[in-house]
């Protein structure tokens, strides 16, 4: 019997379907891993997303709690009771914030929220406190970790300087939107031996922060200009002035970048005292003098003030 030999067209035939059937079956393989990659991509852009809404979310409550937090501890020493550790006091104010406000995100995400308050800090601009806040998240097998920074305004508070550097003991007041130091403040002047103490009886300052719109200063010396910033009461960005952190702990001047503003007299006196920006009736401790000898309500400013300000010549014309 003779053997046949091998069909080569057969095995071509053969070798060539296998090899198909093999990348059938590998592109069925790569699209059933694409589609299923594509999904799980899907749902983790899905989480990611919602969890970005909730930290977005966070944050901006994060600027409003921030504020309260502060305004509490300006609330504290408007009641009588010293802020030693102002920082302490807000993170401590804030944490209580934010622990109801994880709760409420609980109901209304469905997610489990921890959070603690890192610091609370003066930041480059007198006018705003700064936030850093750990915030750790949970929803079904997904988990964040993040830590916000807000910046949160304390225009609109309340300047709680005086009243944490004199005490409600000493007879100052607020009301209608002023600080009234009656006495008070030449009382400490004459305690202090400062001269002049008698100028600065019944003087007035503003009580509600709010940042002066004329910038650069020196147009303070515009036509009726200033008389605008006394009535309206604007404080003002000062490298000697105390932040509104350590204002809180009755403060006059510290290390951070501040602000100061006017305490008016309203004398007949041109006796020669304090310069009346409050870091210097309350720390610096130097002297000026009327810039309007003629006028009740005259600043008594120093050479410097004057400049800081353009006031270098103000009231000449009435001289």
């Amino acid at each position: 019997m003779k053997l046949r030999k091998p069909d080569s067209k057969g095995n071509i035939i053969v070798g060539t379907t296998g090899i198909l059937i093999l990348m059938l079956l590998l592109m069925c393989i790569f699209v059933l891993s694409s589609i299923n990659y594509i999904q799980n991509q899907n749902i983790e852009s899905q989480a990611n997303d919602n969890f970005k809404y909730i930290i977005d979310d966070y944050s901006t409550n994060l600027e409003v709690l921030g504020r309260e937090s502060i305004a509490e501890a300006t609330e504290k020493v408007y009641n009588g009771l010293p802020v030693h550790d102002s920082e302490g006091q807000i993170k401590k104010n804030l944490d209580k914030h934010l622990n109801m406000k994880n709760d409420e995100f609980e109901d209304k995400y469905d997610v489990d929220l921890s959070s603690e308050v890192l610091s609370v800090e003066a930041s480059d601009s007198p006018w705003k406190v700064l936030f850093r806040v750990k915030l750790n998240g949970e929803k079904d097998d997904e988990r964040f970790s993040q830590i916000i920074e807000r910046n949160a305004t304390i225009e609109g508070l309340r300047d709680p300087l005086p009243i944490a550097k004199l005490t409600i003991v000493s007879g100052v007041m607020a009301y209608d939107d002023k600080i009234h130091y009656k006495t008070a403040l030449s009382a400490y002047m004459l305690l202090h031996d400062l001269d002049s103490p008698e100028s600065y009886i019944e003087a007035t300052a503003p009580m509600t922060i709010k940042k002066c719109p004329y910038d650069p200063y020196v147009h303070h010396g515009d036509p009726g200009v200033l008389d605008d910033c006394l009535d309206t009461g604007y404080f003002h960005e000062s490298a000697d002035g105390s932040c509104y952190l350590c204002r809180l702990e009755g403060k006059g001047k510290c290390p951070h970048y501040g602000m100061e503003v006017f305490i008016q007299t309203h004398t007949p006196l041109g006796n020669e005292s304090l310069s009346c920006s409050d870091h210097v009736v309350f720390a610096d401790h130097y002297n000026g003098e009327k810039i309007d000898p003629n006028d009740w309500d005259s600043l008594i400013l120093d050479s410097s003030h004057r400049k800081k300000y353009g006031l270098s010549d103000y009231g000449n014309a009435t001289d």
